[in-house]
């Protein structure tokens, strides 16, 4: 069985002088709670029973899992309340994790396809807490104060601000006898954040040079916030684009053009804001040709109607994939956790699979319509020396 508590504390509730804190929470959790004084404690609770556990944190929630045999069910969410709910937080442990996220913070940006999407995040939300690294820089973490963590930690780490979700061999009741000890229960304001920029909010083109082989290139537009009325249709456009090897991007930038090993897209969605991008690594020297190909990609979703056997093909693939994905627990956790925490409600696979059918044709070339626009556009490329240079005037849809 699997448990997920998502903690509605994101690096979006930060201000400029506390980024970075949310993460910094997640991590120095793992460092020691009431009952579980060690980091050797902890994973030997879990690990010592066969069970895997991890935790993430993202811009509007950060999640902690477990997974472990149904029969193990009680330590598993012993362990996980007691992370969010009663880490020590020790000051001497704070010290030590600083040098431990530096290095994460490091090894994003020496990754220039991580470098990559970072300054894609910029380019579209611009200096914000959207545009933000969720890790925050290596200056800000190394005067980040202890104070500051444990202020976060009990303005956002409360019962009222978390939803549990328990996925296996247990009714309901059960799951709440279970979690109920744990975490307990308790009321309050919780924290809100300020509303996403006007999009796109950041410069046009960001280039960096870093000492690599290949380019890594992120384009992406302006989308839909969470639970908008045409989310499903934009989902099935996605596929359609660039997920899987019947995508177009993969058909035609890998397999027709040769210009791609890795090429995809893909959405980040918020409360109240979204976008949707594409990334693909290449050779350098074919930086122009392999933009060139993913704006028309962009531009025939815009300009032709999707065939039925193409819609019917995309389709099918996003469905399977969500049935299949509720085979596993920790899927089904994380499915009802983040629509409990995150989405207007909960929706059941069917009502799902539902919305996934419902979608047309006309209502993706509407969608295409609407996102794709010329001024809409940012672009993020990370290059070898001397590569890259003037990109931005092909940053240009074909008419």
């Amino acid at each position: 069985m699997s448990i997920a508590a998502y903690v509605l504390a994101g690096s979006r509730l930060e201000t400029t002088e506390q980024a970075g804190v949310a993460h910094f929470m997640e991590h120095i959790t793992f460092k020691g709670t009431a009952a579980y004084p060690t980091t050797r404690s902890i994973s030997e609770a879990i690990e010592g029973v066969g069970g895997s556990f991890n935790a993430a944190t993202d811009r509007e929630s950060t999640v902690y899992w477990v997974r472990v045999p149904a029969r193990q069910a009680a330590r598993a969410v012993d362990v996980i309340g007691e992370l969010v709910i009663r880490p020590r937080l020790e000051e001497a442990e704070i010290d030590h994790e600083r040098s431990v996220i530096v290095e994460e913070i490091r090894s994003y940006l020496d990754d220039p396809s991580e470098y990559a999407q970072i300054l894609i995040q910029q380019g579209m939300y611009g200096n914000t807490a959207l545009g933000r690294e969720i890790c925050g820089d290596e200056e800000g973490i190394q005067r980040l104060a202890e104070a500051t963590i444990r202020e976060f930690w009990a303005t956002t780490y409360r019962p009222a601000n978390v939803v549990v979700a328990v996925a296996g061999d247990v009714d309901h009741a059960a799951a709440m006898e279970l979690v109920a000890p744990s975490f307990g229960t308790g009321n309050g304001v919780s924290p809100g954040f300020a509303p996403a920029p006007n999009l796109p909010a950041g410069e046009r083109y960001l280039l960096a040079h870093r000492d690599t082989t290949q380019a890594h290139i992120c384009l992406a537009v302006p989308a839909f916030r969470r639970d908008h009325p045409d989310a499903w249709t934009l989902g099935v456009l996605n596929g359609i684009l660039g997920e899987g090897m019947s995508s177009r991007l993969f058909l035609t930038v890998r397999e027709d053009l040769g210009l791609a090993y890795d090429v995809g897209s893909g959405i980040t969605e918020y409360a109240d804001s979204g976008s949707l991008g594409v990334y693909a690594g290449v050779d350098p020297a074919a930086l122009e040709p392999a933009l060139a190909a993913i704006l028309g990609q962009l531009a025939r979703l815009r300009d032709e109607s999707v065939a039925d056997d193409e819609l019917a093909k995309a389709k099918a693939y996003l469905s399977g994939g969500m049935e299949l994905r509720m085979d596993d627990t920790r899927h089904l956790a994380s499915w009802i956790g983040s629509q409990e925490a995150l989405h207007d409600r909960v929706l059941t696979l069917d009502e799902a699979l539902a919305a996934v059918a419902a979608v047309t044709a006309d209502g993706i070339r509407r969608v295409a319509t609407e996102l794709f626009r010329d001024d809409a556009l940012r672009l993020a490329v990370v290059a070898p020396s001397g590569e890259g240079e003037g990109l931005d005037s092909a940053l240009r849809l074909p008419a």
